[in-house]
């Protein structure tokens, strides 16, 4: 069985969950939340760690955790993990799983109305008996009832992106290794990066002969089987996700590629354009009659259907069928055409790598700068920096870009969006910086109206330059709050200044629908990786792939220009 960091991660914040239900020692649950969140972040999977020195020298991972993560990569149990669930009722550590039901909130359901398992809080909900604790307020209660009915009615539910990769790549290398096998590929979802994926569409094809099924039978992440054939397989691989793998000759491979690729309005829209043009599309090909016209490529399908070829992120039948019928679709941005990282953190605030390190990360990652952007002092970094901190701060900056060549490292800030939306640091010390960035870290309950204002209001100090994932998502675990885009969308646009497109992998915060509508208003965008450390400028790949989904090309991003373009573009921003 193979043990992936959300496998790792997940087992550290269920110990961090029960240890808190049992009001354990405060530092020893924040030390397995710390390390849930720094193994979550890892490009690279930690179990390949375990035999060497390399696991200890992860900032956060200290000898203790180092030897029950090799526990757990080696044996695929967690002693620890296993003793505190015996101790804590099942039905109360599936409460966890449910929104917004943090331990604390477990407790008190607890302790107060005696329930230990979703039945018991459906029970009291009917009742009424919830709304009586403090912070169980209407909206919150609603929320349980909507996923106390998505549970109860088997709803598979979906994975972020980033974790069913950390699946769906093995399996990819894994079917690719087969006897036989010439070509892979997951369609579906996971192919358009959606930011969540419900399940896994396989494809395979290989030579005459080739028995892939069989041996994909054998995979060890494979839970359960429910359905195998010579051609096709379906079942769920051991972290809940649910697959689909078929066999499709090479003659049908780009019509069936094609086919299970786009969103269902997208697949339903270009089947009826093939009909208006008196032909057949299916995944077995594009036929007039009888007769094969298209089909061993994706580019003869969409060729002979008289469109350009469109990229998988754009399959959601919004225009891209219409803009591929005028070959007018935008040249999506790559990865290559970013320039530099307007978002990252160091160790002076809740970050992992010194200004050197990131530094020598970014240049790893072929960008020639960064801003270093260091969180303000407030809610909850213990390490934010206040103005002295932070002048000292540049201080450094200054003498490490006199020693840099061919780099630079701008001076910023990650600076907290309060309630009434001022900024947690005063407009004196926002003008010394070359970059602002701007985020609500608390309050996220606000009603529409409220947070729109706060937001607002905020854009209108001087020296703002970005505002930081704006919808204050987390895939998972927190819904984007309440706010009414449009006019946020519009302060930004009149202001001059840039809306981010967040790569962390739980946030890639916009969603893909406020990119477009941003960038149709002439908003440009600023991609970042939000890099806690030196690995997580990777985060930038997951940040390129949201905005491609919006539509974004090179020209509307701020990052992938010249840092000369750059400065003048900030300086533009500030009133």
């Amino acid at each position: 069985m193979s043990i992936h960091n959300s496998d790792i991660a997940d087992a550290f914040d269920e110990i961090g969950d029960l240890l808190s239900i049992q009001g354990d020692n405060a530092f020893r649950i924040r030390a397995y939340r710390r390390a849930a969140q720094i193994v979550r972040g890892l490009p690279r999977q930690i179990a390949e760690m375990v035999d060497s020195s390399e696991l200890e020298q992860v900032p956060g991972i200290g000898q203790d955790l180092s030897k029950k993560i090799a526990e757990f990569s080696k044996t695929g149990r967690l002693a620890v993990l296993e003793k505190l669930r015996r101790q804590v009722p099942s039905g109360v550590r599936e409460l966890l799983a449910l929104p917004a039901m943090g331990p604390v909130r477990v407790r008190a359901l607890m302790n107060s109305l005696h329930v230990a398992s979703r039945a018991d809080l459906a029970r009291a909900l009917a009742a009424g008996r919830v709304g009586e604790l403090r912070g169980f307020g209407p909206v919150l209660r609603a929320k349980l009832e909507r996923s106390l009915a998505i549970k109860s009615s088997g709803t598979p539910e979906r994975l972020p992106l980033s974790v069913a990769a950390q699946y769906a790549e093995p399996l990819r290398r894994y079917l690719a290794g087969v006897a036989g096998v010439e070509r892979v590929e997951i369609a579906g979802s996971y192919r358009r990066c959606r930011d969540t994926v419900g399940d896994l569409d396989v494809l395979l094809s290989g030579s005459p002969g080739t028995e892939p099924i069989a041996a994909f039978e054998r995979y060890p992440d494979v839970r359960e089987v429910t359905a195998a054939g010579s051609t096709r397989a379906a079942g769920i691989l051991r972290n809940g996700l649910p697959f689909d793998v078929r066999v499709v000759p090479p003659e049908s491979f780009g019509a069936a590629l094609q086919y299970f690729t786009g969103s269902k309005d997208h697949g339903i829209h270009l089947r009826r354009r093939a009909q208006e043009r008196g032909l057949k599309l299916s995944e077995y090909g594009l036929f007039r009659g009888t007769k094969r016209i298209a089909g061993k490529t994706e580019e003869s399908v969409y060729e002979r259907l008289g469109l350009s070829w469109i990229a998988p992120e754009l399959r959601e039948d919004r225009g891209e069928i219409e803009a591929a019928d005028r070959h007018a679709l935008p040249v999506l941005i790559e990865r290559a055409d970013l320039r530099g990282d307007l978002h990252v953190h160091s160790v002076a605030s809740d970050g992992d790598g010194s200004l050197e390190e990131m530094v020598a990360a970014a240049r790893k990652w072929k960008l020639s700068y960064i801003a270093m952007t260091d969180h303000s002092k407030y809610l909850g970094i213990v390490r934010g920096l206040d103005a002295d901190r932070l002048e000292r701060q540049g201080e450094a900056i200054d003498a490490l870009n006199g020693r840099l060549r061919g780099f630079t490292v701008l001076k910023g800030a990650e600076v907290d969006i309060l309630e009434d939306g001022r900024l947690a640091l005063p407009d004196a010390v926002l003008g010394r910086l070359d970059v602002v960035v701007i985020a609500v870290h608390s309050h996220f309950g606000l009603p529409e109206a409220r947070q729109t204002a706060r937001i607002l209001r905020a854009l209108e100090r001087p020296h703002v330059s970005i505002l930081a994932h704006p919808s204050g998502r987390v895939l998972g675990e927190r819904e984007p709050y309440a706010l009414d885009f449009d006019r946020v969308i519009d302060a930004v646009h009149a202001r001059g200044c840039f809306l981010e497109v967040n790569g962390q992998p739980l946030r890639l915060d916009l969603d893909d629908i406020h990119i477009k509508a941003a960038i149709e208003r002439g908003v440009r965008l600023s991609i970042a990786s939000d890099a806690h450390a030196s690995d997580q400028l990777a985060n930038l790949e997951g940040g390129v792939r949201q905005a491609r989904r919006g539509w974004a090309r090179k020209e509307d991003v701020l990052n992938a220009r010249p840092l000369a373009e750059v400065r003048r573009l900030l300086l533009g921003a500030r009133r």
